[in-house]
């Protein structure tokens, strides 16, 4: 499969830059984002919260294939509609301190648009554990699940 999302890691940088190209208009791609019913279905989640707005915030809980449960929330700091969200994200019950996340949604043309994620780590050393893991792929299977899902309602 061929991998859309690309994840751009400087050695020396504690931070990651994220870009993928959808063939969704702008406002369909931001509402992936914001609709609860679209985060939990490309997210694989249960959404137990969603408030999108700026001082709001947002809980998360995923079931992994053994049946563990693992919570992820976050506040978000700034909210302008289709075009960017700035987030916090923690991981509950995990060794990884809270991560920063600058969302930026760019219009390409009517039917195209773009995501760029800054994310930004409390050190060097969390974001290559974070690497370590299967980040790229899942981020990349969670996008394409996203293009697929969102593509699917805009044709309903």
């Amino acid at each position: 499969m061929k991998i859309k999302t690309q994840i751009q890691s400087d050695e020396d940088k504690q931070e990651l830059l994220i870009t993928r190209a959808f063939d969704l208009p702008i406002h369909l791609l931001f509402k992936a984002f914001i609709d609860p019913d679209i985060v939990s279905q490309w997210m694989g989640t249960k959404v137990i919260k969603l408030d999108i707005r700026k001082h709001g915030s947002y809980q998360f809980i995923t079931t992994d294939p053994m049946g563990n449960k693992h919570g992820f929330n976050g506040v978000i700091h700034e909210f302008v509609l289709n075009k960017k969200i700035t987030r916090t994200f923690e991981m509950e019950n995990s060794n990884f301190p809270v991560q920063l996340e600058f969302l930026t949604f760019h219009h390409v043309s009517e039917e195209t648009s773009e995501l760029k994620m800054h994310i930004i780590y409390k050190s060097v050393e969390y974001k290559n554990q974070m690497l370590q893991l299967p980040f790229a792929q899942g981020i990349n299977m969670a996008h394409n699940r996203l293009q697929a899902i969102v593509k699917k309602l805009d044709h309903e």
